[in-house]
């Protein structure tokens, strides 16, 4: 591996060169400010939404890309007088100079980001991250001469602002260039820029730039700071040695701060940057009154104020270890297999992090500026996130149900800012609502806390529409059952959890939108998916109400009938599923708007589909037929080969205008025949509950990070974490990943190698422990925290499968929660010793 290497210990990924494949990048802060850097430097931040409260610009369509949002120089200084000249300057992150530097290293943990690099005998020690609890990014920087004899060096850092609205500011221009408005702060203690564009008309917020030392210069023009035909790269202001402490007016604003370092041999200084973000009560917007045009300036003092000494930092930092220390002891392995435990003791849960707070909204992929949280989306993130800080997960729960449609339905996505449905996405995505469910179970087998089907919830965040959590649920379930085709299968609508299969589209029209789009919507077309889903978030919605009924409202008699009518319709899906939704070999995929299949062996192309018979499966459908067995074998041998499972097979040639957008992709890319990376934890999880434990590990392993890190080259992205999609085998690039971080790869991945091949799965009833692992796996421990107790699980394989909770011999794979009472919790200091044998 030529590009960097795992560092456990740490919990870190450590870059050893700037020349990555694409930008490797981490994600700083984990409640309401957030920014992505690269290992490079690249990046940007925002507040809560990445469109509406864009703070720092990006550029994704840049050559050469990742510059700007966030810049470093370092100049070695002829002399310390004002007319000094820079000998040479560089980044300490590399970009934006491109210097080539003496050494270099980045490192990604949890939450932060170390450069460490070294020119000329000056070493620099670039720390990055969003403490807890701050609206802020501090970029801590201690620079340190190794040399013999004394140097100044002067340092300046930059960020570009973004106007705020992420899509305005890269389209408006006739109105940007004339709106941005600073202010500036500065004593012989600090400098500090103030963005305050559309301050005192409708916006209560502004973003500031600090520095933590006297400087001798500051921009907030770029056209003064950068000068005419340079980039980044090469900046008039850095080439001069020089800052005019320019006034933007208009135009494009930035905040660059300058100090002048001299530095005696061995000497270290720190410096610390921070970029913060302010609101304020309309009221109290400006120092005196409007009129002054100043702001309010008392709480960016007051958030400066915490991190302005390097022994602040510090502490922030430990604090930042600690948040982290405790999410990451909720589960945890000790297997033998260090690149299994890593991946499941760190970087899984890290991602299902990352993803619970961004969805599918901010990334290097995902711009921001269009889609928002996604309602299918953050109810499966949910599912490997609710382990983490389920008081998080519930009101995410409630977040999301409170955007659902009155009839069951759902809006496709909200903005997380305003909570408010996206009308430009639409709804009629027909899987949308059954997440709902698997999300709901999630947190109550994980919980226990019945309270939360109780919850007033509106409908579509109307004031005066609230029902009960429980009440959503019910017409997420009655939604299905009320849009039925003519096989009596569940209708896609504008789509299912594929959104290129887009059956209702018939689109011809260039640049029309494929999934907001209905051009000859007959009612007729199925998703054998969506019936799979049915049967298995059916029947937990019926668990629901069976253990939690009473506690939610419903009497005894109501709680019968409604169980009874939701098991009798799953059974009638499962029995329609396995006949009318089987080819012969595998599942059907659908029907489309003429009632013809899709997925079948009648097709000449697309003949076969993952998503069905991995969700069918997992919902039990064909187990006791031997269907199940034969629908996984059918994948193994035609979707399978080195770099994962395909979405299908063979892929489409021509546009199939039926079909939508799934056949505009060339062959193997997307969802036309590439490695969908996030139903692959589907066959790994269905192969593990027919007993196939070998290959269910082996669907795990061949796109698990960490078990491809030295394939890099090939792969390109991070490989500490999931993507959304690797080039299939029909692609020109087969095993090329796009799209990394933000997919819903990493909660299925961790709900799969947690719960399923390790085995430790909640239930509503108690923790089942049931492993399904390949023969090279035999003695190993998981621990496992789960509603107020700490499990410690021995697994050993014996050939024969028995369970033992605190020297009990148990039945079955459940451990009852009632077992582990809160006087054994207290007498055994709330540890529970579980004994598996497998």
């Amino acid at each position: 591996m030529k590009y960097g290497h795992f560092d456990d210990a740490a919990r870190e990924y450590v870059i050893e060169t700037p020349a990555t494949p694409l930008p490797w990048i981490n994600y700083l802060g984990s409640e309401d400010f957030f920014s992505l850097v690269s290992n490079t430097g690249g990046g940007y931040s925002f507040y809560r939404d990445a469109k509406l409260r864009r703070l720092t610009r990006y550029r994704y369509n840049d050559v050469p890309g990742d510059e700007g949002s966030r810049s470093y120089y370092l100049s070695l200084m002829s002399d310390s007088s004002d007319s000094a000249t820079p000998i040479e300057t560089w980044s300490p992150t590399f970009l934006p100079t491109k210097t080539a530097l003496d050494e270099y290293r980045c490192r990604h943990g949890l939450g932060y980001t170390v450069f460490e690099a070294s020119k000329h005998g000056i070493s620099s020690e670039l720390t990055m991250f969003v403490p807890v609890g701050a609206n802020a990014e501090i970029n801590s920087l201690t620079i340190t001469n190794t040399t013999d004899k004394a140097v100044t060096l002067d340092v300046t850092g930059v960020v570009e602002w973004c106007l705020w609205n992420a899509v305005d500011d890269s389209t408006n221009f006739q109105r940007n260039l004339s709106t941005g408005e600073v202010e500036v702060e500065r004593d012989d203690e600090r400098t500090v820029l103030y963005h305050k564009t559309e301050f005192k008309e409708r916006r209560n917020h502004y973003a500031f730039f600090s520095l933590n030392a006297p400087t001798i210069g500051f921009d907030t023009s770029r056209d003064a700071f950068l000068g005419r035909f340079n980039g980044w790269d090469t900046p008039q202001a850095i080439a001069a040695g020089k800052l005019s402490d320019s006034i933007a007016h208009g135009w494009s604003p930035i905040a660059a701060n300058r100090v002048r370092l001299e530095l005696e041999p061995q000497e270290s200084k720190t410096l610390v940057f921070t970029l913060g973000y302010i609101e304020v009560p309309d009221d109290q917007k400006w120092e005196s009154d409007a009129h002054s045009g100043i702001i309010n300036k008392k709480p960016a003092h007051e958030l400066y104020a915490r991190f302005d000494t390097a022994e602040k930092v510090q502490q922030a930092l430990d604090q930042l270890a600690e948040h982290w220390n405790g999410l990451l002891h909720t589960y945890s392995v000790e297997s033998g297999d260090e690149r299994l435990d890593r991946m499941v003791n760190i970087w899984h849960q890290y991602q299902c992090m990352v993803t619970f707070n961004m969805s599918r909204s901010a990334s290097y992929y995902e711009s921001g500026t269009g889609r928002g949280m996604g309602f299918r989306d953050s109810n499966q993130d949910l599912l490997g996130f609710v382990h983490l800080i389920p008081e998080r997960a519930r009101q995410r729960i409630l977040d999301i149900a409170s955007t659902q449609l009155d009839d069951g339905s759902a809006w496709h996505q909200y903005q997380p800012l305003t909570k408010r449905g996206n009308a430009d996405i639409g709804g009629g995505f027909n899987d949308d609502p059954l997440w709902l469910v698997a999300s709901v179970y999630a947190y109550l087998a994980e919980t226990d806390d019945a309270s939360i089907l109780s919850e007033a919830t509106p409908f579509n965040n109307e004031d005066g529409s609230e029902q009960p959590l429980l009440e959503h649920l019910r017409r997420s379930v009655n939604f299905i059952l009320n849009h039925r085709g003519p096989h009596g299968l569940p209708l896609i609508g504008r789509a299912d959890w594929n959104d290129c299969l887009n059956l209702n589209c018939f689109s011809s029209t260039p640049g029309e939108s494929f999934q907001t789009v209905e051009n000859n919507d007959t009612g007729i077309a199925e998703s054998v998916f969506i019936a799979g889903m049915f049967v298995l978030y059916g029947s937990q919605y019926a668990d629901i109400v069976e253990r939690y009924g009473t506690q939610a409202g419903m009497d005894a008699e109501a709680i019968s009938e409604e169980v009874a009518a939701i098991r009798s319709a799953v059974e009638e899906m499962k029995q329609v599923t396995e006949s009318a939704g089987w080819d012969g070999e595998w599942f059907i995929r659908a029907f489309d708007a003429y009632s013809h299949p899709v997925g079948s062996h009648e097709n000449d192309e697309g003949q076969i589909y993952i998503e069905p018979q991995g969700m069918c499966v997992m919902a039990g459908i064909g187990v006791e037929s031997g269907k199940a067995q034969q629908a996984l074998s059918s994948v193994k041998e035609k979707l399978t080969g080195e770099w994962g499972t395909a979405i299908l097979a063979p892929a489409y040639s021509t546009y199939k205008i039926e079909l939508g957008e799934i056949s505009t992709y060339p062959r193997g890319y997307k969802e036309n025949g590439g490695i969908f990376c996030h139903n692959n934890p589907w066959i790994s999880i269905a192969n593990a509950l027919v007993g196939n434990d070998d290959e269910a590990f082996a669907v795990y392993r061949r796109n698990c990070p960490a078990y491809v890190e030295d394939k890099s080259d090939i792969r390109r992205v991070e490989p500490y974490v999931y993507c959304q999609m690797v080039a299939g085998p029909e692609s020109a690039t087969p095993g090329e990943g796009k799209n990394s971080w933000l997919t819903g790869t990493a909660a299925w991945t961790f709900v799969n190698v947690s719960q399923y091949l390790l085995g430790v799965h909640p239930t509503l009833e108690g923790l089942s422990v049931e492993p399904h692992l390949p023969q090279d796996f035999n003695d190993l421990t998981v621990t496992r925290e789960y509603r107020g107790a700490t499990y410690h699980i021995a697994m050993k394989r014996t050939g024969e499968r028995t369970l033992t909770v605190n020297g009990q011999r148990l039945e079955g794979h459940v451990v009852p929660s009632a077992m582990v009472s809160e006087a054994d919790r207290s007498d055994n200091d709330n540890k529970v010793a579980v004994e598996v044998t497998f």
